[in-house]
């Protein structure tokens, strides 16, 4: 049994039956979620799944811009 992230409903899921990245849909809400954790089991909407691969994405630039300024410096 997890909780919904989106509107806090039971959602009645075997453990054994799921894989991390696996999809499914709230009962109550009809929210597309994805399995982010086995163990604890954790659920995330599609739409956090897909601001995390954002951030993620931003923080890769920040990192590569910092690099060019450091290679400046070194000039």
């Amino acid at each position: 049994m997890v909780l919904c992230p989106e509107c806090d409903a039971e959602i009645d899921v075997d453990e054994g039956d799921v894989d991390e990245g696996d999809s499914l849909s709230c009962d109550e809400c009809g929210t597309e979620l994805k399995v982010i954790s086995l163990s604890p089991l954790e659920l995330a909407t599609e739409e956090d799944e897909e601001d995390d691969e954002e951030e993620d994405s931003l923080d890769d630039d920040d990192d590569e811009d910092e690099e060019d300024e450091e290679d400046e410096d070194w000039k």
